[in-house]
């Protein structure tokens, strides 16, 4: 199988830093939002300065500092799915960052998670393409402990309930089929996203620091699909107030790691 044919060569046709150069002071830790409205609550608060331009066919993503609690913080939004994610990391690596965390909603496979529910992934499924590309095959992908651990304390700290879970990274939103999404349960995953085995191979295969926030959307767990907040507007301010918690998520991954 192509799939089978991890190259562990750093030196590709294309690297990061052909687009990117290191910048000197840059953030050592970056936190990535990747919904538009909660990137567009994130500038309309803080007004944060921009440093850096990730050029992109579509449209070009934007990097911003920010400081929180007396630490600087890097900024930006990561589009969707695994390959253009994945992308968007690796140019942040370039620019200097060396921990990250990665904030989305994501599916929920056990109908008792609760919609906008806080839930922290401690392995993931390798149901997608990218991450083979920087790890050797393997069903699963661990994300470091330490990580999580951070992610644990802040929430203890602030008395946020939260989950820990496994969950699903497949590549293809309109194929979670009911016979996959049984297995996949089986198997022991609560959720499924789009992008966070890849970013874990990533971060495994650059050297850094990598954790991730999810907070539950639609419910895949009951025989009927119910999209829950995925399709509401009217539940922003739910979502609104993950912002200020990855802020300071990141402030901690930046102090301990």
């Amino acid at each position: 199988m192509i799939l089978q044919e991890f190259d562990d060569s750093k030196e590709a046709v294309i690297n990061p830093s052909f687009f990117n150069k290191k910048i000197e002071d840059f953030p050592k830790t970056a936190v990535s939002f990747f919904s538009h409205d909660l990137m567009k609550e994130f500038l309309r608060v803080f007004k944060p300065s921009t440093i850096a331009k990730i050029k992109g066919e579509a449209f070009d993503y934007y990097v911003y500092r920010v400081n929180y609690s007396g630490c600087d913080l890097a900024v930006y939004q990561s589009p969707v799915g695994a390959p253009a994610c994945a992308m968007n990391f690796e140019d942040v690596v370039a620019l200097g960052a060396k921990n990250f965390l990665l904030v989305g909603c994501c599916g929920c496979l056990d109908s008792e998670m609760e919609d906008c529910s806080i839930i922290i992934p401690t392995s993931a499924i390798r149901d997608e393409g990218t991450s083979y590309h920087y790890m050797e095959e393997s069903e699963e992908v661990q994300i470091d402990e330490k990580c999580v651990e951070i992610l644990e304390n802040v929430m203890r700290e602030k008395r946020i309930k939260y989950t820990k879970c496994k969950t699903w990274t497949t590549d293809a939103f309109y194929r979670e089929t009911k016979s996959k999404l049984a297995a996949r349960v089986k198997m022991g995953a609560k959720t499924v996203d789009m992008e966070c085995s890849a970013m874990v191979a990533v971060s495994k295969f650059r050297g850094v620091n990598f954790a991730q926030i999810f907070y539950g959307a639609d419910n895949l767990g009951d025989e009927e699909y119910d999209p829950r907040s995925l399709m509401k507007e009217n539940m922003l301010d739910s979502k609104y107030r993950i912002i200020p918690l990855a802020l300071e998520c990141g402030v901690k991954l930046n102090e301990k790691l």
